[in-house]
């Protein structure tokens, strides 16, 4: 399931893709546009910093703004980052331990199959495309 934090991300870096033209955004006009709090707000660009996805300054004239253009983006990155592994189950998750009943899991082909289409689905989706969507 795909958390709140993951949710506000995508709407936060959206958010500065249609702004992209009018310098850094102040985070209050972000929260203000996308009904969230500014406290919660805070800490999801502070991980969209860290991943080097947006930068921020401080002060006067301060504010977010994306490091790349909309396009270069995909949701699953985005979503990977502030979600972490998108794996439906554990013994798929990235760098889990082999599971010693994966050769006769009957279920493992499904679930393979299902975590390749979600990966492919979000990492085919570009930041661009979800601009002026609502």
């Amino acid at each position: 399931m795909i958390t709140t934090k993951g949710r506000y991300a995508l709407r936060v870096m959206i958010d500065l893709a249609e702004h992209e033209g009018e310098g850094h955004i102040p985070l209050k006009d972000v929260a203000e546009r996308q009904g969230i709090s500014k406290k919660y707000l805070e800490i999801i660009v502070r991980e969209l910093v860290n991943a080097g996805f947006i930068t921020g300054v401080s002060g006067k004239g301060g504010g977010y703004r994306l490091c790349r253009s909309p396009g270069e983006y995909t949701v699953g990155e985005i979503l990977e980052r502030m979600e972490g592994p998108i794996a439906s189950v554990a013994c798929l998750a990235s760098g889990a331990a082999p599971c010693p009943r994966a050769s006769d899991c009957a279920t493992l082909p499904l679930w393979e199959e299902y975590d390749r289409l979600t990966r492919d689905f979000f990492y085919g989706k570009r930041l661009s495309g979800l601009l002026g969507k609502g």
